[in-house]
Protein backbone atom coordinates (compact mmCIF):
# COMPACT_ATOMS: atom_id res chain seq x y z
CA UNK A 1 0.00 0.00 0.00
CA UNK A 2 1.44 3.33 -0.90
CA UNK A 3 -0.12 6.61 -0.26
CA UNK A 4 -0.74 9.41 -3.23
CA UNK A 5 2.38 11.56 -2.31
CA UNK A 6 4.85 8.51 -1.47
CA UNK A 7 3.97 7.04 -4.53
CA UNK A 8 4.68 10.15 -6.53
CA UNK A 9 7.71 10.24 -4.33
CA UNK A 10 8.48 6.90 -5.36
CA UNK A 11 7.34 7.60 -9.48
CA UNK A 12 9.68 10.40 -9.58
CA UNK A 13 12.65 7.81 -8.40
CA UNK A 14 13.18 10.33 -5.69
CA UNK A 15 15.49 6.82 -4.17
CA UNK A 16 18.43 9.44 -2.63
CA UNK A 17 18.77 11.89 0.40
CA UNK A 18 17.72 15.16 -0.61
CA UNK A 19 15.93 14.30 -3.94
CA UNK A 20 12.47 16.01 -3.77
CA UNK A 21 9.06 16.09 -5.77
CA UNK A 22 6.47 18.31 -6.03
CA UNK A 23 3.13 17.53 -7.46
CA UNK A 24 1.01 20.05 -8.83
CA UNK A 25 -2.60 19.47 -8.21
CA UNK A 26 -5.73 21.38 -6.46
CA UNK A 27 -3.05 21.63 -4.38
CA UNK A 28 0.64 21.41 -4.25
CA UNK A 29 3.02 19.04 -2.38
CA UNK A 30 6.51 18.72 -1.92
CA UNK A 31 8.13 16.09 -0.34
CA UNK A 32 12.02 15.39 0.10
CA UNK A 33 13.86 12.13 0.97
CA UNK A 34 15.65 11.98 3.99
CA UNK A 35 16.72 8.35 4.29
CA UNK A 36 16.46 6.41 7.13
CA UNK A 37 16.71 9.38 9.71
CA UNK A 38 13.66 10.84 10.87
CA UNK A 39 14.23 14.94 10.76
CA UNK A 40 12.02 16.86 12.79
CA UNK A 41 11.24 19.95 11.32
CA UNK A 42 12.39 23.52 12.84
CA UNK A 43 11.05 25.26 9.74
CA UNK A 44 6.94 24.58 9.75
CA UNK A 45 6.79 21.13 7.53
CA UNK A 46 5.99 17.62 8.49
CA UNK A 47 7.77 14.14 8.96
CA UNK A 48 6.50 11.32 7.18
CA UNK A 49 6.80 7.83 6.23
CA UNK A 50 7.88 7.54 2.63
CA UNK A 51 8.32 3.52 1.93
CA UNK A 52 9.35 0.56 3.73
CA UNK A 53 11.45 -1.93 1.01
CA UNK A 54 13.47 -4.80 2.36
CA UNK A 55 12.88 -3.61 6.19
CA UNK A 56 14.34 -0.72 5.46
CA UNK A 57 12.27 2.94 6.69
CA UNK A 58 13.00 5.64 4.17
CA UNK A 59 11.36 8.96 5.71
CA UNK A 60 10.59 12.47 4.17
CA UNK A 61 9.74 15.89 4.63
CA UNK A 62 6.46 17.04 3.63
CA UNK A 63 5.03 20.47 2.86
CA UNK A 64 1.74 21.69 0.82
CA UNK A 65 0.72 24.10 -0.45
CA UNK A 66 -3.51 23.80 0.05
CA UNK A 67 -4.06 25.81 -3.42
CA UNK A 68 -2.36 25.71 -6.46
CA UNK A 69 -4.45 24.26 -9.48
CA UNK A 70 -7.59 25.66 -7.04
CA UNK A 71 -6.60 28.97 -8.18
CA UNK A 72 -6.22 28.51 -11.74
CA UNK A 73 -9.99 26.50 -11.22
CA UNK A 74 -11.34 29.85 -9.53
CA UNK A 75 -10.24 31.94 -12.34
CA UNK A 76 -12.37 29.61 -14.35
CA UNK A 77 -15.09 28.73 -12.81
CA UNK A 78 -15.53 31.51 -9.88
CA UNK A 79 -14.35 34.44 -12.18
CA UNK A 80 -15.29 32.82 -15.58
CA UNK A 81 -12.50 34.77 -16.96
CA UNK A 82 -11.00 31.24 -19.18
CA UNK A 83 -12.83 28.76 -20.64
CA UNK A 84 -10.57 25.90 -19.78
CA UNK A 85 -7.65 25.57 -17.01
CA UNK A 86 -4.96 25.32 -19.81
CA UNK A 87 -6.34 28.85 -21.11
CA UNK A 88 -4.33 30.54 -18.46
CA UNK A 89 -0.86 29.72 -20.10
CA UNK A 90 -1.51 31.67 -23.40
CA UNK A 91 -3.72 34.63 -21.47
CA UNK A 92 0.26 35.06 -19.20
CA UNK A 93 1.92 34.39 -22.20
CA UNK A 94 0.83 37.75 -23.41
CA UNK A 95 2.83 39.94 -20.73
CA UNK A 96 6.38 39.47 -19.96
CA UNK A 97 5.88 39.50 -16.12
CA UNK A 98 3.04 40.14 -13.78
CA UNK A 99 4.34 43.27 -12.83
CA UNK A 100 3.94 44.62 -9.57
CA UNK A 101 0.63 42.49 -9.35
CA UNK A 102 0.84 40.07 -6.57
CA UNK A 103 -1.68 36.79 -6.18
CA UNK A 104 -1.67 35.10 -2.51
CA UNK A 105 -3.55 32.09 -3.33
CA UNK A 106 -4.94 31.67 0.38
CA UNK A 107 -8.56 30.45 -1.01
CA UNK A 108 -8.88 27.61 1.71
CA UNK A 109 -6.20 29.61 4.03
CA UNK A 110 -2.44 29.06 4.17
CA UNK A 111 -0.64 25.76 4.49
CA UNK A 112 2.65 24.59 5.29
CA UNK A 113 5.41 26.79 6.48
CA UNK A 114 2.05 29.28 7.79
CA UNK A 115 0.10 26.96 8.97
CA UNK A 116 -2.84 29.73 8.83
CA UNK A 117 -6.17 28.57 8.02
CA UNK A 118 -8.03 31.90 8.44
CA UNK A 119 -5.67 33.62 6.23
CA UNK A 120 -7.22 35.20 2.76
CA UNK A 121 -7.30 35.10 -0.57
CA UNK A 122 -4.85 38.49 -1.97
CA UNK A 123 -4.67 40.66 -5.06
CA UNK A 124 -2.41 43.31 -4.64
CA UNK A 125 -0.38 45.46 -6.52
CA UNK A 126 -2.95 46.68 -9.32
CA UNK A 127 -2.69 49.67 -11.23
CA UNK A 128 -4.65 51.18 -14.14
CA UNK A 129 -2.70 49.31 -16.73
CA UNK A 130 -3.43 46.21 -15.03
CA UNK A 131 -4.97 43.97 -17.44
CA UNK A 132 -6.33 40.25 -17.26
CA UNK A 133 -2.95 38.73 -18.49
CA UNK A 134 -1.58 40.42 -15.97
CA UNK A 135 -3.84 38.59 -13.41
CA UNK A 136 -3.49 35.27 -14.86
CA UNK A 137 0.28 35.58 -14.70
CA UNK A 138 0.32 36.49 -11.02
CA UNK A 139 -1.95 33.37 -10.22
CA UNK A 140 0.20 31.23 -12.04
CA UNK A 141 3.21 33.25 -10.17
CA UNK A 142 1.81 32.82 -6.93
CA UNK A 143 1.40 28.90 -7.13
CA UNK A 144 5.23 29.11 -7.14
CA UNK A 145 5.99 31.17 -4.53
CA UNK A 146 4.92 28.86 -2.39
CA UNK A 147 6.77 26.22 -3.11
CA UNK A 148 9.57 28.65 -3.17
CA UNK A 149 8.31 28.81 0.43
CA UNK A 150 8.39 25.59 1.00
CA UNK A 151 11.72 24.42 -0.33
CA UNK A 152 13.36 27.47 1.61
CA UNK A 153 12.12 25.70 5.06
CA UNK A 154 13.56 22.24 3.77
CA UNK A 155 16.95 24.27 2.74
CA UNK A 156 17.07 25.34 6.41
CA UNK A 157 16.29 22.06 8.12
CA UNK A 158 18.67 20.38 5.83
CA UNK A 159 21.20 22.89 6.96
CA UNK A 160 20.77 22.30 10.76
CA UNK A 161 21.32 18.51 9.53
CA UNK A 162 24.63 19.31 8.19
CA UNK A 163 23.02 18.36 4.42
CA UNK A 164 23.37 20.21 1.43
CA UNK A 165 20.16 22.49 -0.25
CA UNK A 166 18.16 21.24 -2.92
CA UNK A 167 19.94 20.78 -5.93
CA UNK A 168 16.80 19.65 -8.24
CA UNK A 169 13.28 19.64 -7.93
CA UNK A 170 11.68 16.71 -10.10
CA UNK A 171 8.06 17.74 -11.19
CA UNK A 172 4.72 15.99 -11.64
CA UNK A 173 0.23 16.55 -11.57
CA UNK A 174 -1.88 18.81 -13.93
CA UNK A 175 -0.33 22.26 -13.74
CA UNK A 176 3.53 20.85 -14.22
CA UNK A 177 2.66 20.68 -18.21
CA UNK A 178 2.10 24.58 -17.89
CA UNK A 179 5.65 25.33 -18.82
CA UNK A 180 5.10 28.87 -17.85
CA UNK A 181 4.84 27.99 -14.63
CA UNK A 182 7.71 25.43 -14.39
CA UNK A 183 9.62 27.92 -15.73
CA UNK A 184 8.98 30.41 -12.95
CA UNK A 185 9.61 27.81 -11.14
CA UNK A 186 13.25 27.47 -11.55
CA UNK A 187 14.02 30.94 -11.81
CA UNK A 188 12.64 31.41 -8.03
CA UNK A 189 14.36 28.31 -6.85
CA UNK A 190 17.48 28.87 -8.71
CA UNK A 191 17.56 24.74 -9.49
CA UNK A 192 16.80 23.04 -12.50
CA UNK A 193 13.03 21.59 -12.34
CA UNK A 194 12.67 18.08 -14.24
CA UNK A 195 9.21 17.35 -15.70
CA UNK A 196 8.60 13.39 -16.69
CA UNK A 197 7.78 12.04 -19.73
CA UNK A 198 4.70 11.02 -17.74
CA UNK A 199 2.88 13.43 -15.46
CA UNK A 200 1.04 10.81 -13.63
CA UNK A 201 3.75 9.97 -11.18
CA UNK A 202 1.62 8.78 -8.36
CA UNK A 203 0.13 5.95 -10.67
CA UNK A 204 4.03 5.39 -11.92
CA UNK A 205 5.00 5.19 -8.34
CA UNK A 206 2.46 2.81 -7.69
CA UNK A 207 3.17 0.59 -10.60
CA UNK A 208 6.99 0.56 -10.26
CA UNK A 209 6.53 -0.76 -6.62
CA UNK A 210 4.26 -3.37 -8.11
CA UNK A 211 6.85 -4.22 -10.44
CA UNK A 212 9.44 -4.39 -7.82
CA UNK A 213 7.40 -6.65 -5.40
CA UNK A 214 6.76 -9.37 -8.38
CA UNK A 215 10.24 -9.33 -10.06
CA UNK A 216 9.57 -6.89 -12.95
CA UNK A 217 12.24 -4.72 -11.99
CA UNK A 218 15.16 -6.45 -9.70
CA UNK A 219 16.20 -3.16 -8.01
CA UNK A 220 15.79 0.25 -7.43
CA UNK A 221 18.22 0.85 -10.37
CA UNK A 222 16.06 -0.69 -12.94
CA UNK A 223 13.42 2.03 -12.23
CA UNK A 224 15.60 4.74 -12.90
CA UNK A 225 16.78 2.93 -15.60
CA UNK A 226 13.71 2.67 -17.08
CA UNK A 227 12.45 6.64 -15.90
CA UNK A 228 12.33 9.40 -18.15
CA UNK A 229 12.47 13.01 -17.97
CA UNK A 230 10.72 14.72 -20.95
CA UNK A 231 12.06 18.51 -20.23
CA UNK A 232 14.65 20.07 -18.03
CA UNK A 233 14.04 24.19 -16.96
CA UNK A 234 16.61 25.82 -16.14
CA UNK A 235 16.84 28.93 -13.91
CA UNK A 236 17.59 31.99 -16.27
CA UNK A 237 17.88 34.88 -13.32
CA UNK A 238 20.53 36.15 -11.41
CA UNK A 239 20.21 36.03 -7.21
CA UNK A 240 19.60 40.17 -6.63
CA UNK A 241 16.03 39.31 -9.08
CA UNK A 242 15.25 36.54 -7.03
CA UNK A 243 15.56 38.11 -3.87
CA UNK A 244 13.60 40.87 -4.62
CA UNK A 245 10.71 38.67 -5.80
CA UNK A 246 10.61 36.75 -2.85
CA UNK A 247 10.99 40.04 -0.32
CA UNK A 248 7.76 41.13 -2.36
CA UNK A 249 5.98 38.21 -2.04
CA UNK A 250 6.74 37.90 1.97
CA UNK A 251 5.32 41.72 2.04
CA UNK A 252 2.37 39.71 0.01
CA UNK A 253 2.01 37.06 2.74
CA UNK A 254 2.07 39.53 5.45
CA UNK A 255 -1.07 40.85 4.66
CA UNK A 256 -2.92 38.27 3.79
CA UNK A 257 -2.32 36.74 7.52
CA UNK A 258 -5.19 36.23 9.69
CA UNK A 259 -2.99 37.78 12.36
CA UNK A 260 -1.48 40.36 11.50
CA UNK A 261 -3.83 43.17 12.12
CA UNK A 262 -4.11 42.18 15.54
CA UNK A 263 -0.37 41.95 15.78
CA UNK A 264 0.39 45.50 14.39
CA UNK A 265 -2.40 46.97 16.58
CA UNK A 266 -0.64 45.55 19.54
CA UNK A 267 2.42 46.05 18.43
CA UNK A 268 1.67 50.07 19.05
CA UNK A 269 1.32 49.52 22.96
CA UNK A 270 3.35 48.72 25.32
CA UNK A 271 6.42 50.10 24.11
CA UNK A 272 8.20 49.79 27.49
CA UNK A 273 7.67 45.33 27.36
CA UNK A 274 9.94 44.42 24.24
CA UNK A 275 10.48 40.67 25.98
CA UNK A 276 7.88 38.61 27.60
CA UNK A 277 8.94 34.93 28.08
CA UNK A 278 6.07 32.56 28.32
CA UNK A 279 5.10 29.29 29.04
CA UNK A 280 3.11 27.23 25.24
CA UNK A 281 -0.09 26.86 27.39
CA UNK A 282 -0.01 30.80 27.79
CA UNK A 283 1.06 31.32 24.22
CA UNK A 284 -1.73 29.33 23.18
CA UNK A 285 -3.88 31.04 25.61
CA UNK A 286 -2.87 34.27 24.47
CA UNK A 287 -3.27 34.13 20.75
CA UNK A 288 -6.89 31.86 20.81
CA UNK A 289 -5.00 29.57 18.38
CA UNK A 290 -5.51 32.36 15.97
CA UNK A 291 -1.70 31.94 14.61
CA UNK A 292 -0.75 28.00 14.35
CA UNK A 293 2.12 28.53 12.94
CA UNK A 294 3.45 31.12 15.61
CA UNK A 295 2.78 28.54 17.67
CA UNK A 296 4.99 25.65 16.23
CA UNK A 297 8.01 28.22 15.49
CA UNK A 298 8.38 28.87 19.13
CA UNK A 299 7.48 25.25 20.64
CA UNK A 300 10.12 23.97 18.46
CA UNK A 301 13.04 26.58 18.90
CA UNK A 302 12.93 27.97 21.90
CA UNK A 303 12.15 24.58 23.71
CA UNK A 304 11.54 25.30 27.69
CA UNK A 305 10.93 28.74 28.69
CA UNK A 306 12.44 29.79 32.27
CA UNK A 307 10.14 32.81 33.13
CA UNK A 308 6.03 32.25 32.95
CA UNK A 309 4.01 34.95 33.24
CA UNK A 310 1.73 33.72 36.09
CA UNK A 311 -0.61 34.79 38.77
CA UNK A 312 -1.07 38.26 37.30
CA UNK A 313 -4.13 39.52 39.00
CA UNK A 314 -4.63 43.21 38.21
CA UNK A 315 -6.38 43.18 34.63
CA UNK A 316 -4.37 46.88 33.35
CA UNK A 317 -0.66 44.95 34.09
CA UNK A 318 -2.07 41.43 32.61
CA UNK A 319 -3.65 43.39 29.51
CA UNK A 320 -0.11 44.98 28.94
CA UNK A 321 1.64 41.69 29.68
CA UNK A 322 -0.02 40.23 27.02
CA UNK A 323 0.62 43.25 24.82
CA UNK A 324 4.32 43.07 25.41
CA UNK A 325 3.88 39.48 24.12
CA UNK A 326 2.42 40.02 20.63
CA UNK A 327 4.82 43.01 20.58
CA UNK A 328 7.92 40.35 20.63
CA UNK A 329 6.61 38.32 18.74
CA UNK A 330 6.15 40.54 15.88
CA UNK A 331 9.50 42.02 16.44
CA UNK A 332 11.38 38.12 16.94
CA UNK A 333 9.27 35.99 14.87
CA UNK A 334 6.73 37.85 11.82
CA UNK A 335 8.55 40.39 11.13
CA UNK A 336 11.95 38.21 10.24
CA UNK A 337 10.07 35.98 8.66
CA UNK A 338 7.60 38.12 6.36
CA UNK A 339 8.52 41.72 6.42
CA UNK A 340 5.95 44.07 6.48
Amino acid sequence: MAGDQQAALFGQTCFDVGDAKCTYGTGAFLLQNTGETFVPSKNGLVTTIAWRLGGRTVYALEGSAFSAGAAVQWLRDGLGVISKASDIEKKAAEVESAGEVVFVPALAGLGAPHWDPDARGLLCGLTRDTKLAHVCRAVLDGIAYQIAELVLAMNADAASEGSAPLARLRVDGGAAANALLMQFQADLLGVPVARPANVETTALGAAYLAGLGVGVFPDLGAIVAAHRVERTFEPKVDAAWRRAQLERWGRAVARARSTVETLMSDAKKDEDLREIPVSWEALEDAFENNAPEVHSYLHVQTGEVSRIVDGVAEPQLHQRIMGGLRRSLLTSVIRPRFPL
